[in-house]
């Protein structure tokens, strides 16, 4: 008998399933447009700090940020970043 034969890979839970929410609950996707909903100091060349309402386009969601980090964005005047999706409300 052969051990692959009760292999039940579908009841895993894979990354592709789970979805990423912003601070109010909305499902975030690719591509989405997204507003800062907190103040960000950020740290590194320059500093700063990214100021409530600053609007970020076009995001794209990753699984290997730093730390809980799950978004990939550029932000206005500092360039590509990533944030939390706690930190961001999605623009409907």
């Amino acid at each position: 008998m052969c051990g692959h034969e009760w292999s039940n890979d579908s009841a895993e839970a894979t990354p592709e399933t789970a979805s990423i929410n912003d601070a109010v609950g909305n499902v975030l996707a690719d591509g989405d447009t997204a507003t800062i909903v907190k103040d960000l100091k950020v740290k590194g060349a320059g500093g700063g700090v990214v100021k409530v309402g600053t609007k970020v386009r076009g995001i794209r969601l990753i699984e290997d940020g730093v730390g809980d980090h799950d978004i990939d964005a550029t932000v206005p005047r500092f360039g590509r970043m990533q944030l939390k999706s706690s930190v961001v409300k999605k623009v409907l």
